[in-house]
């Protein structure tokens, strides 16, 4: 896997003439004029990355956009072009930059593929036009509908689940049942959050919103606030590290967050407990990628997300984040097994990034920060 640098954001006025330029430089590349660009072949016919039919052979490296860290991404990468012989180059960032970036290339991108944490993520760059529509009966059979967009624009390919995490010394496991059930009077001065600020905790009010409705969501955050035993975190890892050192007795987090303090510490007295399984399941989101409307080699990206939905790398995810294959043929590794089978919430998971915006004023409304 490679990498490569791209020119810091203009200005608006200078945007212009960027954008000018990249259409007049992608235009001479298509004419076989300039070879020096870091993405190799043909612009895609229309559909190309949506048809299985007469599908060429990928040709160059195919780049890949990733707010995804480093370390989690590169030994995939680097074993798919061991197996396939296809570079891949990455250019990694916060997801908003990168997505503001793939907006303003527009034609001129270099990005064959947008991969990101969260389909809240996903979702704004489907909704804005950056990913394209893909058809392929792998990634059909391989990743069940409620991970995957509608229209085919993004698949998810590793799976989170962020439920309740408690004190094992001053919490029994009959205590606890819901999210909302976290709103009890019981709770106060006991509960940790991690800020609203993230992306995760958007999602989660957003999917309470589909399901409960607005009125009775701000309800229960306004009564989550009112629990709290401290200000919010900025990390899922402080809101375990405070329960284990009392500051708290229960927190929403992600479960791998768990996971690294459990393999830093395996006797944290800290467990998981798998939240509404009586009623809609937990909340589960994705990490996942779409190729990009403009890709230049579709069919190269196409390949890639597909080989990412099989076992092999499958697995992989599990082992290098302790998250849960989207795949659901393929076991996790033994450290996320041992955590206990759950119920997920089968709402697909697109109603967090639709429902964003509405999660984000409510939780400004319950002076939830």
């Amino acid at each position: 896997m490679s990498h490569f640098a791209l020119p810091v954001s203009p200005s608006v006025s200078a945007l212009r003439s960027l954008s000018l330029a990249l259409v007049a430089a992608f235009t001479l590349a298509a004419c076989g004029g300039d070879d020096s660009a870091p993405q190799s072949g043909a612009a895609p016919s229309p559909g190309a990355s949506g048809t299985a039919a007469a599908t060429p052979e990928p040709t160059g490296p195919v780049v890949v956009y990733s707010s995804r860290q480093e370390y989690l991404i590169k030994p995939l990468f680097d074993r798919f072009t061991q197996e396939t012989g296809i570079e891949v180059q990455t250019q990694t960032g916060e997801e908003g930059p990168l997505i503001a970036r793939l907006e303003a290339e527009g034609i001129g991108t270099y990005a064959d593929l947008f991969y990101t944490v969260d389909v809240g993520n996903l979702w704004i760059a489907a909704n804005k036009g950056l990913l394209a529509p893909t058809r392929s009966e792998i990634l059909e059979k391989d990743i069940p509908e409620h991970l995957r967009d509608p229209e085919g624009r993004w698949f998810g390919l590793s799976v989170r689940a962020r439920t309740i995490a408690y004190s094992t010394e001053r919490v029994k496991p009959e205590e606890l049942s819901t999210y909302e059930a976290l709103a009890d009077p019981k709770w106060k001065g006991r509960l940790c959050l991690r800020t609203s600020r993230k992306v995760y905790n958007m999602s989660l009010v957003a999917t309470m919103i589909n399901r409960l409705g607005e009125a009775q969501t701000e309800e229960v955050v306004k009564g989550w606030v009112g629990n709290l035993a401290t200000r919010v975190f900025n990390s899922d890892n402080l809101i375990v590290q405070a329960i284990a050192a009392g500051q708290c007795d229960v927190g929403i987090v992600n479960t791998y967050y768990l996971g690294q303090e459990q393999q830093q510490n395996p006797d944290i007295p800290v467990a998981l407990f798998w939240a509404n399984q009586d009623t809609s399941g937990v909340h589960v989101n994705i990490s996942g990628a779409g190729i990009t409307t403009h890709a230049k080699n579709p069919e190269g990206a196409k390949r890639l997300l597909e080989w990412l939905s099989t076992e092999e790398p499958q697995r992989m995810f599990s082992e290098l984040n302790l998250e849960f294959p989207a795949n659901p043929a393929i076991e996790p590794v033994p450290l996320v097994q041992s955590w206990g089978e759950f119920k997920p919430d089968q709402v697909n998971v697109e109603v967090a990034g639709r429902l964003q915006a509405d999660a984000v004023r409510l939780m400004d409304r319950a002076d939830y920060r």
